[in-house]
């Protein structure tokens, strides 16, 4: 419960078999995964009742998801900032696995303010550029190498990264 921002107000002893735990938790923690965490710790035994207690402050910040340093507003989350780095971490995570790969090196952030708490990088596809070439000079390998890579820059200055439905869906379901 302490990791759910939880705190106990009271335990009681109902029998030797059963225990009532009294905990005033943020709503945000309860509607996200709260109850199936509880059904599996107790092997289905434990039951769950809630009351609402109020409104109370919080530390909550904005995170910030940015591809290749052009900000998502859609993929904009409001956390906790205990919480900040392990969501980052997540979201960049199933954004790499969701986006497909690019002609070109694509930077997935996770952002606070100004501040970089998570990244993640999904590697450009590369064509073989040298498969033409056989033996010679090694300059004009380095020459085609040189080529792409000027190429592949250009085309992140100027490319957009097309967010699919699934890499949304797949953030939200966490």
């Amino acid at each position: 419960m302490q990791r759910k921002r939880g705190e106990q107000e009271s335990l009681t002893y109902v029998d030797s078999s059963r225990i009532y735990l009294k905990y005033r938790l943020p709503l945000n923690e309860v509607v996200v995964d709260f109850f199936d965490q509880l059904k599996s710790v107790s092997s289905g035994y434990a039951s769950f009742d809630y009351e609402d207690s109020g409104y109370q402050e919080a530390d909550l910040i904005k995170l910030r998801i940015l591809l290749n340093s052009k900000e998502v507003d859609e993929l904009a989350i409001i956390v906790h900032r205990t919480k900040s780095r392990e969501v980052g971490k997540a979201v960049c995570a199933k954004l790499k696995e969701s986006i497909p790969r690019q002609l070109y090196e694509v930077a997935i952030q996770a952002a606070i303010g100004s501040k970089i708490v998570a990244r993640e990088t999904i590697k450009a596809l590369r064509k073989n550029v040298l498969a033409k070439c056989y033996g010679g000079d090694i300059t004009r390998k380095m020459k085609l190498l040189k080529r792409q890579a000027e190429g592949k820059k250009k085309m992140k200055k100027f490319g957009n990264v097309e967010v699919p439905k699934e890499a949304f869906l797949s953030v939200l379901k966490r």
